[in-house]
């Protein structure tokens, strides 16, 4: 216990705060005031507030509840590395997307980063989407082929792909003539399918 570093809870400072605190998750939820606001509200001429010190023990209750779990349940564990593998597995894929300036927000203004940064989401979003109506279809075609895939399977595919994406050249954006259905699955075993694309 020693060496998770784990501080202790001041239960009468939240006590004091509760109704405040409630008040403060309140008008989160709701809209009613910017996180911003609050983390200004709860900070005084660079010092923590009695307010935000409540907030500060509260989570600690959190962290200890984290920590103790990490060290003793393997599921809890098994579940955070799956979770930062998809994390990853993102900022791989955006990695890959986001070679035209090297990864590089070169923008001065911050309107021309949120266009870059929201161009860099959409075409993220288009990827996982086509992967995933391209894995959706796999499964299924190898299914009626009689194969069984598990659960425990299905749940380790993901649509963070893109060794099948280029992304240099040119995008051409017109629409086949496939009125509600997908291209043809390639065949990996057919040399010759490689080369359409």
């Amino acid at each position: 216990m020693n060496e998770l570093n784990l501080r202790r809870v001041n239960i009468a400072a939240i006590k004091r705060h509760w109704s405040d605190m409630l008040q403060v998750a309140g008008s989160l939820v709701t809209n009613q005031v910017r996180a911003y606001d609050l983390i200004r509200m709860m900070m005084a001429e660079g010092r923590i507030t009695s307010l935000g010190r409540a907030f500060a023990h509260y989570g600690r209750i959190f962290k200890s509840m984290h920590l103790l779990h990490v060290a003793h349940l393997e599921d809890y564990r098994r579940m955070m590395g799956a979770q930062l593998n998809v994390g990853e597995g993102r900022n791989g894929l955006a990695r890959a997307v986001f070679f035209g300036n090297l990864g590089q927000l070169k923008r001065g203004y911050e309107r021309g980063m949120e266009d870059q940064l929201g161009a860099l989401g959409l075409g993220l979003n288009a990827i996982v989407y086509w992967n995933s109506l391209y894995i959706d279809a796999a499964v299924k075609k190898l299914a009626a082929g009689g194969m069984k895939i598990s659960p425990e399977i299905r749940a380790h595919l993901s649509p963070l792909q893109w060794e099948h994406i280029n992304f240099v050249g040119s995008y051409p954006f017109n629409r086949p003539e496939r009125p509600g259905r997908l291209r043809d699955l390639r065949d990996p075993t057919n040399a010759d399918d490689d080369l359409e694309q």
